[in-house]
């Protein structure tokens, strides 16, 4: 049993490494909102034992932060002849095949600190719920050219129908 789907005849595509610090940012400021939400009770009452929540709580911010770059790197795609192969994930891995004729949105979005880094994620869904995959951390250009390779696999794979 081999521990990834390894594919012969194609090269794992992977995002780019300033992600990280797109999600690292996203845990540090989600670590922030959760220590401060968690402290209230521990304030407000004055009972002792109440600090070890927002404690608990900065730990697992922790241990997530120094995940990320693993987790980063874990990412990945491929342009296949019929579909976009899709991969993320350590302990729980998730490998998502998308046929390009089922392909209904392909979609980018930029969200603040992204933008600053000059990236992008690329968002494509199909009728089903499930099969909708983001790729995040793909720079600007990397993400529109994909996009409109997406798009024009998908349409002539629907005009085959």
């Amino acid at each position: 049993m081999t521990d990834r789907l390894e594919l012969p005849e194609t090269e794992w595509r992977r995002v780019s490494p300033k992600y990280v610090v797109v999600d690292i940012v996203g845990a540090i400021i989600t670590g922030v909102i959760l220590l401060v939400a968690t402290s209230v009770p521990a304030v407000l009452s004055g009972i002792s034992w109440l600090w070890a929540i927002p404690s608990v709580a900065g730990l697992i911010t922790l241990v997530t932060v120094l995940f990320i770059p693993r987790r980063v790197r874990s990412i990945g795609y491929q342009l296949r002849d019929d579909d976009l192969l899709f991969r993320r994930g350590l302990m729980f891995q998730r490998f998502v095949s998308v046929p390009y004729g089922r392909m209904q949105l392909v979609d980018i979005n930029r969200g603040p600190v992204a933008r600053l880094l000059g990236l992008s994620e690329l968002r494509f869904v199909t009728a089903a719920a499930a099969t909708g995959v983001v790729i995040p951390g793909l720079a600007a250009t990397d993400a529109e050219e994909l996009r409109d390779r997406l798009v024009e696999l998908a349409e002539s794979r629907r005009a085959g129908l």
